[in-house]
């Protein structure tokens, strides 16, 4: 079983230039051989029972305003891109009630997934203390598969 580490984001990522006194943000780590970019695609390739929930989520919040459309943004993730270098990339999206980005940043031979969240008003503190055993989930199963995915022998030849 994948030893899923809960620890900071490294202070060197760029998420932390958005953050701003009570921001939510959280940080949890594999050991992985695999790039910021390689483990994205992984944890961002929702199994079908996280797709599942996301649907409900949407079905659910749309009247109300919230964004439920699902982009393209980053080759096949569900959220748009916002910085990519060698060894981050960040993405996310801004709400009326939150804004939010996902760092997924490689450090020292570990991959750290971070969610960043700046809630607007009452319904980003709501959204989020409804959503977070979901999150929590979401990403935890996120760096179990990134743990488990080695690099092929191609890839290492590079």
């Amino acid at each position: 079983m994948a030893q899923i580490r809960t620890t900071p984001l490294p202070q060197s990522s760029k998420l932390w230039e958005r953050f701003t006194k009570g921001d939510f943000i959280d940080g949890y780590a594999v050991t992985s051989p695999l790039s910021a970019q390689e483990a994205l695609q992984i944890g961002l390739a929702l199994p079908s029972w996280a797709m599942t929930l996301l649907k409900i989520r949407n079905r659910i919040l749309s009247p109300f305003g919230f964004k439920t459309r699902i982009d393209k943004g980053y080759v096949d993730s569900i959220f748009p891109l916002e910085f990519e270098d060698e060894n981050e990339v960040i993405v996310g999206t801004d709400d009326w009630h939150q804004d939010f980005r996902i760092s997924v940043y490689k450090s020292q031979g570990s991959i750290h997934m971070s969610t960043w969240v700046h809630r607007h008003n009452l319904a980003g503190y709501i959204y989020l203390a409804v959503v977070m055993p979901f999150h929590i989930l979401i990403v935890r199963d996120a760096m179990r598969r990134i743990a488990r995915t080695t690099i092929a022998p191609a890839t290492q030849a590079q």
